[in-house]
């Protein structure tokens, strides 16, 4: 796939040569002695949360067929197992997820991909899954959900499905972002959760159908809000400290409009600066302690953010940093390495990092608009490394640190996304809503 030189990564790391990841490795089919082990790790959580399965259209479906699941917790992975046993699948899976563990994951039958890079190896590795008469599993959104609503999907993803050419079936789970959301893993243990398997496409309805119109019923087909279907259920967790890490997501006073000085505790939202605070209900809405309640639904104050950051974007003043910032490098499956020190900058340029490693040499990795249509992000990884931003290149995935308290790498996501809608807005090819 070629790209213009002002889509093209940036990527520089002077002296280390470390062993790449082998991206080009055949699938493994998962072997027969694992996939008992696969089952008996999923059924235990899909019985204690009663998970409950919808199927529409794929009754008796054999393979090969591309399954595209939504992402919103771990929980995901063992609700997709039960729901395709007896047969094999080949998963794509971040190389962070292979870390420590590349024969078992291997063997398993995932298939490594760095985030949001574009990557004509993952296209054959598919191909291959569905020849062999497997399952191709796709988590096509790339990251758990920041707040349980839809992230944005590739445009090329009905593209690669027309090129597979074996049915297209969604998996679209509820209940996985409010039983343990990103911004705080705790198990809440909600029950019953849900999930829909339905059969969105036969090959023959896809050699028929527009690739706009693919696209198109994929996007609607994930569109889900699981702190809707919470309410909408009566659906109560009890869990005292519900909130903790919320403000990582809703970093944005609707009160007094500043940023980056939101707290939580327990089941406390609070500004920092002006003291205003929410309390989420069992039911999970927010309400004003005192005065008005700015947004009850958690989703509507996101999307008020966004719609601040897309101003910011269209008037030529978005920002993040410069910030000082410590920088891992990933480029095998075996652990992080630390890169050094550095100054990351998000603007309307991109992103772009720069520094020196710990011994001395330069380091860089820039990503111009174009080539990024959004980004990972983590909240304090590991639950020791802190906030970061994630940046791949075909042969490397940078975790980058910011320190201080001036950000907030859920307004970088944000800004990611509106600055590549704006670029495609001011070429004349704005991206259908929910594509990028």
């Amino acid at each position: 796939m070629t790209r213009s030189d002002a889509e093209k990564t940036v990527y520089i790391n002077m002296k280390k040569e470390f062993e790449r990841f082998d991206m080009a490795a055949p699938p493994v089919r998962t072997r027969w002695f694992l996939r008992p082990l696969t089952v008996g790790i999923s059924l235990p959580e899909v019985l204690r949360h009663r998970t409950r399965l919808v199927r529409r259209g794929t009754e008796g479906l054999k393979p090969p067929y591309v399954l595209l699941c939504n992402h919103n917790a771990f929980f995901d992975f063992k609700v997709a197992t039960m729901a395709i046993r007896p047969y094999r699948a080949n998963y794509v899976v971040a190389i962070d997820g292979f870390i420590g563990r590349e024969k078992l994951l291997r063997d398993v039958g995932c298939i490594c991909k760095r985030k949001f890079t574009s990557d004509p190896k993952l296209v054959y590795q598919l191909r291959r899954t569905v020849r062999n008469g497997d399952i191709a599993v796709i988590y096509p959104e790339a990251r758990y959900s920041l707040c349980g609503t839809s992230a944005v999907l590739p445009a090329s993803l009905g593209k690669l499905c027309r090129l597979l050419n074996v049915p297209v079936v969604t998996l679209i789970c509820h209940g996985h972002h409010v039983n343990s959301p990103f911004w705080n893993l705790h198990d809440r243990n909600v029950s019953p959760t849900e999930a829909e398997m339905t059969l969105l496409f036969t090959p023959d309805e896809l050699r028929a159908t527009p690739l706009d119109e693919i696209n198109r019923r994929i996007v609607e087909a994930f569109r889900y809000d699981d702190f809707r279907w919470q309410r909408e259920r009566g659906i109560r967790i009890s869990y005292p400290k519900r909130a903790e890490g919320l403000h990582k997501v809703l970093y944005q006073c609707p009160a007094c409009g500043r940023e980056f000085r939101m707290t939580s505790r327990g089941a406390q939202l609070i500004c920092g600066a002006c003291g205003k605070s929410w309390t989420m209900t069992e039911l999970g809405e927010l309400r004003a302690d005192a005065g008005g309640t700015e947004f009850s639904h958690i989703p509507d104050w996101y999307e008020w953010q966004r719609a601040n950051v897309r101003d910011e974007v269209r008037r030529g003043v978005y920002s993040s940093g410069p910030l000082a910032v410590t920088v891992d490098s990933l480029p095998n499956a075996r652990r992080f390495i630390r890169l050094g020190e550095g100054i990351l900058l998000h603007d309307g340029n991109g992103f772009s990092v720069r520094g020196v490693d710990v011994d001395g040499d330069p380091f860089e990795m820039v990503k111009p608009v174009p080539s990024l249509y959004s980004c990972h992000i983590e909240y304090d990884y590991l639950g020791k490394h802190g906030d970061c931003v994630d940046l791949n290149t075909l042969t490397d995935t940078w975790y980058v640190y910011p320190r201080g308290r001036d950000f907030s790498v859920t307004k970088m996501a944000l800004a990611t996304e509106e600055l590549y809608f704006d670029y495609r807005r001011k070429i004349g090819k704005p991206c259908p809503p929910g594509l990028a």
